[in-house]
């Protein structure tokens, strides 16, 4: 087995084992660091020693040892007398429940922040070292780390228990662990800040947390229309910049780069997720995404069907992006005056206030319509808003464009 073998086994098992040891011993901070031990001794030993025949079972043990060990230390400090806790003799059996959801629930509890949320999630569920978060996001080390440590308090201080949640309120934390997925993969797909214009690091960790997901909830229509969405998103990573790192605009795309294989896949999760009795938001977008999959180029893409699916979108979870998306595919159907005409309603949303995407679409749809001035206006005042320094780059090479051709007029 290789290294990278061994990397992907280690990610793969450690929310397994974590979780079990939530489950039967209830701290969630000691639990985790007795996980990171046991995985550091696995990335020591197996190499060297072969992967033993029941690998989740050996991270288990040793994880498990660590922690009792551990607690068998403090209760001695402060009491130096033995107590039921630190007697704890460390289980043989192993059972074979995967607590991979139970645990995406606990990092997603809802007395959390979403920031606070995603970090826990990719440290305890991902895997992901504090240094690899922050650099993910941009911020100190240090920064993460006092973020992170302030979630296992919240959640301590929350009083939350590792059992699932039942009725509403599951189906409630569901849509958190969704909505948080959601925001890692975007985060990966487009930088909010930074040089690059994508982290695929964190894409891919996204689409295998919801792989996880989906493989414990196979016939819930958001789980599966996440993924989908997530795989036909990701498979036109390769043709969304050039070999420089500028950013390439979809309808640009050299679209025989698009990887097939992930194109296949979502598409045939995306209409399995429209089978299911109601339509949430993941299943929508995942249909839009399929759509521009089917089309071989940019010109065929079936526009009418975009737009109708986003309506349908803006009805059931209404949203400034939404209705911004829609006036993209509302200037595509019926020209970009049309498109023009609904961004005039989102000006008066606080939201969308001086959002360098609203410039950004109503810049292109002026330029289309022929006002090269307010194209130019608008495309400089989208890179100025922007954290991105590929999307700056964009617009600002679109706002130079204009300005020579206004000089040559």
């Amino acid at each position: 087995m290789t290294a990278p073998d061994f990397e992907d086994l280690l990610r793969d098992l450690t929310p397994q084992v974590l979780g079990t040891l939530v489950r039967r011993y209830g701290r969630f901070e000691g639990c985790e660091d007795a996980v990171q031990e046991a995985v550091l001794a696995a990335s020591v030993q197996w190499p060297e020693e072969g992967v033993p025949g029941n690998p989740r079972g050996w991270l288990v043990t040793v994880a498990s040892r660590r922690l009792v060990d551990q607690i068998r230390s403090d209760h001695a400090r402060r009491e130096r007398e033995s107590a039921t806790t630190a007697a704890e003799v460390v289980p043989e059996d192993v059972p074979d429940t995967d607590d991979t959801l139970l645990l995406l629930f606990l990092c997603c509890h809802p007395s959390l922040t979403a920031a606070s949320q995603t970090a826990l999630t990719l440290r305890a569920v991902g895997g992901l070292t504090t240094a690899e978060i922050a650099r993910a996001f941009l911020v100190p080390e240090a920064t993460m780390a006092a973020r992170i440590s302030r979630a296992k308090q919240r959640i301590r201080a929350a009083g939350s228990s590792f059992t699932p949640p039942e009725g509403a309120e599951r189906e409630e934390r569901l849509r958190v662990v969704l909505h948080v997925l959601y925001l890692i993969f975007n985060e990966g797909y487009t930088a909010s800040s930074g040089s690059e214009l994508h982290r695929a690091d964190l894409a891919q960790e996204a689409i295998r947390l919801a792989r996880m997901v989906h493989a414990q909830l196979p016939e819930d229509g958001e789980v599966t229309g996440l993924l989908a969405l997530m795989l036909l998103t990701h498979a036109r990573r390769a043709a969304r910049t050039t070999a420089a790192g500028d950013l390439v605009p979809l309808g640009e795309q050299d679209r025989s780069v698009w990887d097939r294989d992930l194109l296949d896949e979502g598409t045939a999760l995306a209409k399995a997720a429209l089978a299911g009795p109601e339509l949430g938001p993941y299943q929508l977008q995942a249909a839009i995404a399929a759509t521009h999959a089917d089309a071989a180029t940019a010109e065929e893409t079936d526009w009418a069907q975009v737009h109708a699916l986003y309506l349908i979108l803006e009805r059931i979870a209404p949203n400034p992006m939404v209705t911004l998306n829609r006036a993209v595919a509302l200037a595509e159907r019926d020209g970009p005056e049309a498109g023009l005409a609904l961004l005039v309603t989102l000006d008066g949303d606080q939201r969308m206030a001086g959002h360098h995407r609203l410039l950004s679409v109503r810049a292109h749809l002026l330029e289309r319509a022929g006002d090269r001035t307010g194209a130019y206006d608008h495309y400089r005042r989208a890179a100025k808003a922007t954290a991105s320094l590929a999307e700056q780059r964009f617009l600002e090479a679109r706002a130079r464009r204009l300005q020579v051709e206004l000089r040559t007029q």
